[in-house]
């Protein structure tokens, strides 16, 4: 990355953590390229300084890599940083979310990330230098009742994440992966949480209708700051503040209930493999 103030292009910075970074991006003087779907939402970040564009991460893909290279263009030809933080979490069993729900889920967490990600590869490419960062989740590593669709994007994310982070690091290029636990970022909203048209009323009382009026109870309750969280990104991004001479992880987790989440999965599993070992390794060729 350049050692000159980034430019960083922050795509859904309408609200949530792309807001949030994108505003203590230009609090330190660096240059925001910020997208929404309407670019109306995002004048209190262009009354701030940044550059304000039309972006849907679900259109065409020539449609947004013409987009992403107009901001390229309008940067001087530079993009230091791009911060991938659209989506959101359609809620339902899994029987009640239809094709179209899920696919359209998918749609704006996965394919519209790794489309962004096409659209600004060749300018970074041909500089040998750049940062992607995209959004997991806590429930990149643990699925649950009533979010499988929401679960199965943010470990899609992540798994891409690592993937790019090995393609693009002989190249000049990090990629890393934010992994928030529960933050206050409207993300649970009415209106920003997506509810499945269909309702079964056999999940009522199981695990899924706890899971409904758990989200209902939290909202608005969640122990992560986006205010703190989003500094921390920028630092660790940056390689600054509470970041400085730190190489940038494959993983930039946020929150102690995505701390203690990981941790649990992870000593779940090892017991897993314990416990199944002798029949797990015992499928192998005798001559393995």
């Amino acid at each position: 990355m350049s050692s000159s103030a980034p430019t960083w292009l922050v795509t859904a910075a309408s609200s949530g953590f792309g807001k949030f970074i994108a505003l203590e991006a230009l609090s330190r003087g660096h240059t925001v390229l910020a997208t929404a779907r309407n670019p109306t939402k995002i004048d209190d970040l262009k009354s701030k300084g940044a550059k304000t564009y039309a972006l849907d991460v679900t259109w065409e893909m020539p449609r947004i890599q013409s987009t992403v290279d107009q901001m390229v263009k309008d940067a001087g030809g530079r993009v230091d940083i791009l911060i991938n933080a659209a989506g959101y979490v359609l809620e339902g069993a899994l029987e009640e979310t239809s094709p179209e729900e899920t696919l359209a889920e998918f749609s704006t967490n996965v394919f519209g990330m790794i489309n962004v990600t096409r659209a600004i590869l060749p300018s970074m490419r041909t500089r040998r230098s750049g940062i992607i960062a995209n959004f997991g989740s806590l429930g990149s590593w643990r699925g649950g009742a009533a979010f499988s669709n929401y679960a199965a994007t943010k470990w899609a994310c992540t798994a891409i994440s690592e993937s790019l982070y090995q393609e693009l690091r002989p190249l000049g290029i990090t990629c890393t992966v934010i992994e928030p636990g529960y933050f206050r970022t409207g993300f649970l909203n009415p209106g920003a949480r997506i509810k499945s048209a269909k309702v079964i009323d056999d999940y009522t009382d199981t695990t899924v209708g706890d899971v409904r009026r758990a989200l209902d109870t939290v909202d608005n309750k969640q122990p992560g700051d986006v205010v703190k969280g989003s500094k921390v990104v920028v630092d660790v991004l940056t390689r600054t503040g509470a970041a400085a001479g730190r190489d940038i992880p494959l993983r930039i987790v946020l929150g102690k209930d995505c701390v203690q989440g990981i941790r649990q999965k992870c000593a779940d599993t090892l017991k897993l493999l314990e416990d199944w070992e002798p029949i797990i390794t015992s499928t192998d060729h005798d001559d393995a």
